[in-house]
């Protein structure tokens, strides 16, 4: 039983609670919930679960003989970064008996299995590389894709401004390489539900392996080769989705589709590179009489360097990658489509706030 297993593998509580079937998981599932901020924990002869996903794992039957080690330790089959001291990071999957070469050097992966994680290693030439789990940022930019994927900076903003909570259901078109479909999974928790179109076998493809690798088994995502120009089609049970995130060169052809697939007070987000897109986008929303709300905006990282009183900006930054768009879906009436008068009077009074401003200075 869970109680009988070594405390010292637990820093706080475990619990365990049953979560309810639905379409993308029929049966009823147990999961165990390791809280706490120490190193998570594997259940070997459970599904497994990713280093890099340490609170859940599904266990489907019994709850006995769980046999459990701490995942401070790299393990075979998991993928992990090496850094060099200027920073620099190269991906490797550790496979028991191989060798990593690098510039003429190389190192057993039998040296790496069963290393702290952050460890610092040596090469047969003698560099010293730090052997680490990747962050998701840094898995994201290493992994292997079909799709362009999107920015850390963007992967972190869409769910925040999606409002993508635990237990959601989410509809994402645009799969691509699986970088926002991790997003939103991590987000959604193992009691949601993310459903992903997207019409490329390779991409999707592509995108499974990354989401196994980094994520382990993800009975919680409904991968699916379906065009959401075409139409979102709900699941077996009819229940509209909570949230809409579109990574797709056309959003506004999805917009109608959203309106219907979309609960009341649901939110519908999209991402595009360029303003026309943009212009597209919004006019579609306001056409469908159902959104308000709506607003549009990027994101720009800089860095800075940080030596002692030195203190600047660095040279280079994370400027525009996209845009993301935002609206709700609410009841049409007090936030429904803008008629050309608004949008004149809109245009007047912000005018007249910045004739204000230029007075105030001056």
């Amino acid at each position: 039983m869970l109680t009988d297993l070594p405390h010292v593998f637990f820093p706080r509580v475990i619990s365990v609670r049953e979560v309810p079937a639905h379409p993308a998981r029929p049966e009823n599932s147990r999961l165990i919930f390791c809280e706490g901020t120490q190193a998570p924990v594997n259940y070997s002869g459970l599904v497994g679960v990713s280093s890099t996903m340490p609170r859940t794992s599904v266990a489907k039957g019994g709850m006995n003989h769980l046999e459990c080690r701490p995942m401070s330790h790299l393990t075979t089959g998991e993928r992990i970064h090496l850094v060099d001291k200027k920073g620099r990071q190269y991906a490797l999957t550790l496979k028991a008996g191989e060798i990593y070469q690098f510039s003429g050097q190389k190192i057993p992966h039998d040296e790496l299995i069963g290393r702290p994680d952050g460890t610092v290693v040596t090469l047969s030439g003698g560099k010293k590389m730090l052997a680490l789990r990747p962050t998701f940022g840094d898995y994201v930019l290493k992994m292997p894709r079909g799709a362009q994927v999107l920015y850390p900076k963007d992967l972190a903003l869409i769910p925040m401004w999606a409002d993508v909570y635990p237990g959601a259901r989410v509809f994402e078109a645009g799969t691509g390489s699986g970088a926002l479909t991790m997003a939103l999974l991590r987000r959604v928790g193992p009691q949601g539900l993310v459903v992903t179109y997207d019409l490329r076998e390779d991409f999707a493809k592509t995108a499974l392996a990354n989401i196994n690798r980094y994520l382990g088994p993800t009975p919680n995502l409904v991968s699916l080769r379906k065009s959401a120009y075409e139409g979102i089609d709900l699941l077996e049970d009819g229940v509209p989705f909570d949230r809409v995130v579109l990574d797709l060169p056309e959003p506004w052809q999805v917009v109608p589709h959203a309106a219907k697939a979309l609960r009341s007070g649901g939110i519908y987000l999209s991402f595009v590179p360029t303003v026309p897109q943009v212009v597209q986008t919004v006019e579609a929303l306001e056409r469908a009489k159902v959104f308000g709300m709506v607003e549009t905006f990027e994101s720009l990282i800089r860095t800075w360097s940080v030596l002692g009183r030195s203190v600047r900006p660095d040279h280079r930054m994370v400027a525009h990658s996209g845009f993301i768009t935002v609206a709700r879906k609410v009841e049409p009436g007090l936030l429904g489509v803008r008629s050309e008068s608004d949008s004149a009077e809109a245009a007047f009074s912000d005018s007249s706030d910045a004739i204000g401003m230029e007075e105030a200075t001056s």
